[in-house]
C-alpha cells in the first residue's frame, strides 16, 4: 500500500470523541491548527499524547467533512499506523499476491463477504479443491514497554465484545468444514512476539484462546511502515497461553 500523497508531519494537540483529532502542522506564516479524522475505535494506548509527532494524509474526498487523515503516529523512536482501516488494504494486498504462505494456494480474494449473524467476513478466500477460508484481520498497535511483556504485541487495546463475537462466529464456521483464520497485523516494527491483552479484554483473550482449541487458525504478521506506504512484513510467533 502506498499513500497517494505525502505525508504532512505534525504534532498531536489532542484527541477527542474517539475519531476526531486536533493537529498543529506546518503553515505559510507558521504552524496552524487542523482537525483531522482519527479512523481508530480503540483507546490508542501510547499513542495519543499530546505534543507526539504525527503524520497527516490529505482527503480527497469530495464528499468528506475533513480535509485531513490522522495516519502514522511516532512511538519510542518507532512508526506506528493507527489508522486501523489500513490493516485490511495490507492483508488484502499480501492474499492477492500469494505472500502469506499458509494461505497462498488460494487463487480468489473477495473482501466484506457476509456470514455468520449479521456480520461480514473480511475476506473469504475459495479455491477448486480446498474449502473456502474465512479471514478476519485485527490491526494491533498496543505495545506496553512498562508492562510484564514489554516486546509484545498485544489485542486489544480496549474492550471490543464485537471482537469476541467474531472468534466464536469463526469456530462456528470450522464446524462447516471450511477454514476459518484469525490474522493479526502489527501495524508497528518494535515487537518479537504477539499475545492477547487478558488484563484489559479477559473474555476476549478466553475467547481468542477458546477459538483457537476449536480449529481456528491464528496468524500474526508485522507490518513494514515508513511515510512513503506499508507492506506486510516477516510473521511474529504466537503467546496464546
Amino acid at each position: 500500500m502506498q499513500y497517494p500523497d505525502p505525508l504532512v508531519r505534525g504534532r498531536l494537540v489532542r484527541r477527542y470523541k474517539r475519531f476526531l483529532s486536533d493537529i498543529e502542522i506546518p503553515g505559510t506564516d507558521g504552524n496552524v491548527q487542523v482537525t483531522a479524522h482519527c479512523a481508530n475505535p480503540g483507546s490508542m494506548m501510547g499513542l495519543a499524547d499530546p505534543g507526539a509527532t504525527v503524520w497527516l494524509l490529505p482527503n480527497r474526498n469530495p464528499t468528506a467533512k475533513l480535509d485531513w487523515r490522522w495516519e502514522l503516529t511516532e512511538a519510542d523512536g518507532t512508526l506506528v499506523c493507527i489508522n486501523t482501516s489500513r490493516a485490511n488494504t495490507i492483508v488484502g494486498e499480501a492474499l492477492s499476491a500469494g505472500k502469506v504462505p499458509a494461505l497462498s494456494a488460494y487463487s480468489t480474494v473477495r473482501p466484506e463477504v457476509k456470514y455468520g449473524k449479521s456480520s461480514r467476513i473480511d475476506f473469504l478466500l475459495e479455491e477448486d479443491g480446498l474449502p473456502p477460508a474465512y479471514v478476519e484481520v485485527k490491526s494491533v498497535t498496543l505495545r506496553r514497554p512498562e508492562g510484564g511483556d514489554p516486546q509484545a504485541a498485544e489485542f486489544p487495546d480496549s474492550v471490543t465484545k464485537r471482537g469476541a463475537k467474531h472468534l466464536d462466529e469463526l469456530v462456528e464456521v470450522g464446524k462447516t468444514g471450511a477454514r476459518p483464520v484469525m490474522f493479526f497485523l502489527v501495524q508497528r516494527g518494535d515487537c518479537t512476539h504477539f499475545r492477547a491483552a487478558a488484563d484489559i479484554d479477559p473474555a476476549y483473550a478466553a475467547a481468542l484462546k477458546r477459538a483457537a482449541q476449536n480449529g481456528v487458525e491464528v496468524l500474526c504478521y508485522m507490518a513494514e511502515i515508513s511515510t512513503d506506504g506499508i507492506v506486510l512484513g516477516p510473521s511474529l510467533p504466537l503467546d496464546l497461553d
